[in-house]
């Protein structure tokens, strides 16, 4: 199946994203604004059309692309060297992209999406049917909680998971720039508020240094910690393997400190985590995503699944495929992907097509390719700019 023509759109959002961890506010902007807003691929390959899209998280957070670099390297660089080339040719088209330019994990997801999408359309196949099949059909879901000035607006969000959606799976972002004491104070009012049931996790976002990180697990054991995610710098690997050490069997998560295989490596060579969060824009995608998934398996670390695929049922549909594929003992108790269900404003440019949360769970898709259906009409009346690529005369 060669493919014949990319097409990139940048769409604006159903509504304004706001939220705060431990680097400072994230705010997705006006929707006439390019920043912050998703960017949707379009790969044509005899009468197939494969769909993927990723937000770019920049500025703002822990990953270096913004819109305008991710179009820059779809439209420059990856986008014209996919013309003419098999869209089942996965390992062929990223060492050339190595080659070209290395790299740019958001772009790359949106073409993995879309090449997925492709390939499981052309043989009317689920994704997870090309990967290694349905391990588990119902994925449980995980809900990250955002920073606020206020405790209650904390817990107030913690509720609306687990009393709206069925959620037992919450994550509260940390790195108060109050100082730790203040996250202590967020997890016991949580834990007040929810029961002693949920399964409740700390995400400082690097924002701890390695003497606050164990002065609040110690605080914090007492609410029962579920698991610590990346406390410290991403770079601090050491510093990483001395918490695990001294965490007394609370689980500690690499996010930041985890991009690409060789990242994987070094953190199971290190035995500085027990869990690796694999966000599929960080990883550049589903394919790598299933590489990193074989180092974790061989240094018996368990996956969690992030990415909170804001307003994209396409980013979060690539997201429950590949947790469909992994055995559900190999896994955290609760993916992330949620924030594509609908739970900040629906997606402007897809049909729900029952891929929804119940009971703190969604079926993964079973239509094939990502299981998606994009409502095109809606695409061409949100789309802020786009670009199309075809084979040079």
């Amino acid at each position: 199946m060669k493919i014949e023509r990319v097409e990139i759109a940048v769409t604006a959002l159903g509504s304004r994203i706001q939220r705060t961890m431990s680097s400072g506010p994230y705010d997705s902007g006006p929707e006439d604004s390019p920043m912050g807003k998703p960017v949707l691929v379009r790969v044509l390959a005899e009468g197939v059309v494969g769909y993927g899209q990723v937000r770019p998280t920049a500025p703002g957070h822990f990953v270096p692309e913004t819109v305008h670099s991710v179009v820059s390297a779809l439209r420059d660089v990856y986008g014209p060297y996919l013309i003419g080339k098999d869209v089942f040719d996965l390992d062929r088209i990223w060492a050339d992209f190595d080659l070209r330019l290395p790299y740019n994990s958001h772009a790359r997801a949106a073409i993995d999406f879309a090449l997925h999408d492709a390939m499981g359309k052309a043989l009317g196949l689920p994704v997870h049917k090309l990967i290694g099949g349905a391990s588990q059909t119902r994925l449980p879901l995980e809900w990250s909680v955002s920073l606020a000035p206020e405790v209650e607006q904390i817990v107030d969000d913690a509720r609306r998971a687990v009393e709206e959606f069925g959620i037992r799976v919450v994550c509260i972002k940390a790195g108060d720039r109050r100082g730790w004491r203040r996250d202590v104070e967020h997890v016991a009012a949580v834990r007040e508020a929810v029961g002693p049931d949920i399964v409740l996790g700390v995400d400082p976002n690097t924002g701890w240094t390695f003497s606050e990180t164990i002065s609040a697990m110690r605080a914090m054991a007492p609410y029962g910690l579920g698991y610590v995610e990346q406390p410290i710098l991403r770079t601090d690997i050491d510093g990483l393997a001395r918490i695990r050490r001294l965490a007394e069997g609370v689980p500690i998560m690499a996010d930041e400190s985890l991009f690409t295989l060789q990242d994987a490596y070094d953190l199971a060579k290190a035995e500085a985590v027990d869990v690796l969060c694999i966000k599929l824009y960080k990883t550049g995608g589903i394919r790598a995503a299933k590489k990193i998934a074989a180092v974790a398996e061989a240094a018996n670390m368990r996956l969690n699944i992030g990415g909170l695929a804001v307003q994209s049922r396409l980013e979060a549909a690539a997201g429950a495929h590949f947790l469909a594929s992994l055995p559900p003992h190999t896994v955290m108790p609760g993916a992330e992907f949620i924030f594509g269900l609908g739970v900040q404003g629906a997606d402007p440019i897809t049909q729900e097509n029952g891929f929804v949360i119940a009971d703190g769970h969604v079926d993964v898709p079973t239509g094939p390719g990502l299981g998606v259906v994009v409502d095109e009409d809606a695409v061409s009346a949100r789309t802020i700019s786009s670009h199309s690529i075809t084979a040079r005369a």
